[in-house]
């Protein structure tokens, strides 16, 4: 079954760091880029084919963005919320900008250490589209507008579950529709051959 609009979705990026210029007071302040806009990444390969996606650069102009909130792994505890001033996310250029306090509880102390200690190093962010389109020669998938942006997490493995399966299904949706567009082709180029031989 094809990935619908208005179903959530996950994508990985490569990276959450701390960092030392920081836009949040705290000694426990990590930074990251939860996607990328502008520029087609790979999203999946089926059956031979590899399909791409790319995020518009105003597709989070009005994307609900109101209480976005930090975990681990897209689960668990909240580590750093916008609605307390400890999480900003924000496009910034080619970019959605992270940045989090993660001084608030023990368990986001702990996500900082292992974030500090390269044990933990990339990213993730939960979303929902409510527009984009799909560009058959290139196999890219264009996201124009994103409804709501619900999480930015820290991963453990970047392609989790989550973003497999989204990504699969979307993908298998395509190869789907482009194979039948294919065969209908091949039908009326048979009944017109047909036709021809007739005439002859």
């Amino acid at each position: 079954m094809p990935l619908k609009l208005n179903e959530r979705e996950y994508r990985a990026m490569p990276v959450m760091l701390p960092t030392e210029s920081k836009r949040l007071d705290s000694d426990y302040y990590v930074e990251g880029a939860a996607s990328t806009m502008g520029t087609p990444y790979e999203l999946y390969e089926y059956d031979g084919i590899k399909y791409y996606e790319m995020i518009e650069p105003n597709a989070f102009q009005s994307a609900d963005m109101s209480d976005v909130i930090m975990q681990y792994d897209h689960e668990g505890r909240v580590l750093a919320r916008q609605r307390n001033g400890t999480l900003i996310v924000e496009p910034q250029g080619s970019q959605l900008f992270v940045a989090a306090d993660l001084s608030k509880s023990n368990a986001a102390k702990d996500l900082y250490n292992d974030i500090k200690a390269g044990l933990v190093d990339k990213m993730s962010f939960a979303f929902v589209v409510s527009e984009d389109e799909y560009d058959k020669n290139t196999h890219t998938r264009i996201i124009k507008r994103i409804k709501k942006v619900y999480d930015v997490s820290a991963v453990s493995i970047p392609a989790n579950a989550s973003t497999d399966i989204s990504a699969r299904s979307y993908a298998e949706g395509r190869y789907e529709a482009e194979r039948l567009e294919q065969m209908e082709r091949r039908k009326q180029i048979l009944k017109l051959k047909i036709k021809m031989e007739e005439i002859k």
